[in-house]
């Protein structure tokens, strides 16, 4: 269990330092590119959430992240030792959503700066990238629960059979 939280506190950490190094070495809207035409790492701000909605929207953002964070707490309690593939989720969302929280709070916005220039795609960070993650092993993980039950279900009745 306690490696779930582990992992969201490297997580938090990590998207902490990141922001901070970018926020303190670079200019607003400096880029450096990394991949030249592909990838760069660009000091930018987002007051929104993703790509950009609901600009200026602060209270109704932590608002929500405070009930998110709280669900994923409790859960993490509670299946910590059952669900592995669930907890990981958990643990990556929780770590990221405290990190852009952090951000929201302290900042009233949130730190970008990850920029893929060969497709257009919003800048973002390591907490967004958490999340996103967290949240595509999530579904594989439901998927996974899913067709276990139904595998389950389908033993038990050709035993009753």
């Amino acid at each position: 269990m306690l490696r779930y939280y582990l992992i969201a506190i490297t997580v938090l950490v990590i998207d902490q330092l990141t922001k901070w190094l970018v926020a303190t070495k670079m200019s607003l809207y400096e880029s450096i590119p990394l991949i030249q035409g592909v990838f760069y790492i660009t000091s930018h701000r987002n007051r929104g959430a993703a790509f950009g909605i609901l600009q200026n929207q602060q209270w109704l953002f932590i608002t929500v992240t405070l009930v998110v964070i709280t669900f994923l707490l409790v859960y993490l309690h509670r299946l910590g030792r059952e669900r592995a593939g669930a907890s990981w989720s958990f643990a990556l969302i929780l770590g990221g959503a405290v990190g852009n929280l952090l951000d929201r709070v302290r900042l009233g916005e949130v730190v970008d700066f990850f920029d893929f220039r060969l497709i257009h795609y919003p800048i973002f960070n390591v907490a967004d990238s958490a999340i996103v993650i967290g949240v595509i092993l999530l579904v594989i993980d439901t998927f996974r629960q899913g067709n276990e039950s139904e595998e389950s279900a389908a033993k038990a009745s050709a035993t009753d059979d």
